[in-house]
């Protein structure tokens, strides 16, 4: 059966962390297809303020490229109400019946999954491939692995070079003039100087 790797986020703005971890998870997996998603409206994180997802895909196609193995989707996007994973999993399980599902996540993630909504749907729909985040966290990632095992779920852990910085940090960076450099694909930090993303910080 062919394989299709999810890895979905909100990727404001897409990092070199965030490219680690689909490599990582890419190599483990080995599909045939990948589709990548920037959220809408996390259901775990705060959502005001994000730029567009016009500006968002932009960036990921900058990060990953336009080749022919790699979707960017713009179904959360457009999708009323929040990027719930569940609802994504079941659109893309029923557009693509001939592929068995690896869904990307992190370890902060896995080790939280049970709080996700209907999270025991999910696990009956795909594969979870988790990349660790930091060092030294492998005992608390099998743990979790092991007690959605419990559930029926399948789970993958990568092993990947921890990158430790967040899209917020970055953001904050940006607004406080500092250079992103290290943290963003050169195209990236090109893209968000040229489209002005950033750089004033959004009042709530």
């Amino acid at each position: 059966m062919k394989r299709l790797l999810i890895y979905g986020g909100t990727f404001d703005p897409v990092h070199l962390g965030h490219k680690n971890a689909f490599d990582a998870a890419r190599a483990s997996v080995e599909p045939d297809l990948c589709i990548i998603i920037p959220n809408a409206l996390p259901p775990h994180k705060e959502s005001k303020g994000l730029v567009s997802g016009e500006h968002r895909l932009n960036m990921l196609k900058l990060t990953f490229g336009e080749v022919n193995d790699i979707i960017y989707s713009d179904y959360e996007l457009k999708r009323e109400g929040k990027s719930y994973s569940v609802y994504t999993l079941e659109h893309f399980r029923e557009e693509y019946p001939e592929y068995e599902l690896y869904f990307i996540v992190g370890s902060d993630s896995l080790v939280n999954f049970h709080k996700w909504f209907e999270y025991e749907r999910i696990l009956s729909m795909c594969t979870l491939v988790c990349v660790s985040r930091q060092d030294g966290d492998r005992g608390v990632l099998d743990a979790a692995k092991a007690a959605l095992f419990q559930k029926g779920g399948r789970v993958i852990i990568c092993d990947a070079p921890a990158f430790e910085v967040s899209s917020s940090e970055i953001r904050k960076m940006i607004q406080n003039g500092a250079s992103p450099s290290c943290y963003l694909q050169e195209n990236v930090v090109k893209y968000i100087y040229e489209n002005s993303l950033y750089q004033k910080e959004v009042l709530n």
